[in-house]
């Protein structure tokens, strides 16, 4: 009996995925689910901010992909002194034509790695809102498109650290997630060492995918099935943050729609074409976490507003009826 032809594309398209992790998996040591996480927002068409003391690996993470992708990848070290010009381009006048023309910078890519985002100024911070919430760029009346697929991959260091600015709520409201990368174990910094001994394998890294086939895993995502029980535990948890005591700024809509669109991702890297309630509850914290905002004399702090985030998975009733079956 012949498969069908739509299944068999399904799993190559999955293996595809597998292909990118093990790729990934030869430069980062023991970082399965962090891969995962961001592979998630490559699939769901967001953006990823990595949040961690410096030389975890957020960098070579994000590079590593990008090598492996075989796409336009351009990396900005944000400073103090970095301009919002410095990223989106500038106008100059050519004096051989006698015309202005547009040198576009270094935000017209496929992948943006961000560099220590916090360490710029908001205004600087800023200039990223536009790409990332409508892929273009305006500069001086005129709009420039961005090119498909476009991911932008930020690091930041923890605010205590000094010479960091924290992110405006509308600039962490365009990341559909973040993401903490830890410390390695014992027997992975080891195996670390004993990797990078000779050389950084980050130099032999070559391209396993392309542009092409990262658009057409994101159609593949859309087809996940997500049943309407589903949809509406995600609008009950959104709606259980803004009416929390402790939340200045709950959850906002964008912020719904992005943890659906991670969840439908989740679900297709995981190999499944619909989507289990413990994959929204399990990337609510790494979605909503970065979008709550603390009211001012609440008892919980930053430290511990992940406690709050489970105490608030706790309030909201799952959905136990099946989920592959509802029509």
């Amino acid at each position: 009996m012949n498969k069908d032809p739509s299944s068999r594309e399904s799993k190559m398209s999955r293996d595809s995925l597998k292909i990118l992790a093990d790729n990934i998996s030869k430069v980062i040591v023991g970082k399965k689910e962090v891969t995962e996480l961001l592979l998630t927002s490559l699939l769901a068409g967001g953006h990823c901010l990595m949040d961690d003391v410096p030389g975890v690996g957020k960098t070579k993470l994000a590079n590593a992909l990008a090598r492996s992708l075989g796409i336009d990848f351009k990396r900005i070290q944000f400073t103090p002194d970095l301009q919002p010009a410095d990223i989106t381009g500038i106008y100059f006048y050519n004096q051989k034509e006698g015309d202005f023309e547009f040198r576009p910078g270094p935000i017209f890519t496929n992948i943006l790695l961000a560099d220590e985002i916090n360490r710029a100024v908001p205004r600087t911070q800023s200039s990223l809102l536009e790409a990332m919430g409508e892929q273009q760029v305006s500069i001086e009346g005129t709009t420039f498109p961005l090119e498909h697929p476009f991911l932008v991959i930020a690091t930041q260091n923890p605010l205590e650290l000094e010479g960091t600015f924290p992110l405006p709520e509308a600039q962490l409201d365009r990341f559909l997630m973040k993401v903490e990368m830890g410390y390695p174990t014992v027997e992975q910094e080891v195996e670390i060492l004993s990797r990078f001994k000779r050389q950084d394998p980050l130099q032999d890294l070559q391209p396993v995918l392309d542009g092409k086939t990262i658009m057409a895993l994101r159609a593949e995502v859309t087809k996940v099935h997500l049943t309407k029980d589903l949809m509406s535990y995600i609008a009950e948890l959104a709606r259980t943050t803004r009416q929390n005591r402790h939340l200045r700024l709950g959850l906002s809509p964008r912020g719904s729609l992005a943890l659906m669109q991670a969840s439908l991702a989740y679900a297709y890297l995981q190999g499944r074409s619909f989507v289990l309630p413990d994959d929204v509850k399990y990337l609510f914290p790494h979605v909503a976490g970065h979008r709550l905002v603390l009211e001012y004399d609440s008892e919980y702090h930053t430290g511990t507003k992940s406690e709050l985030i489970q105490e608030i998975l706790r309030q909201v009733p799952v959905p136990t009826e099946d989920v592959l079956h509802e029509s």
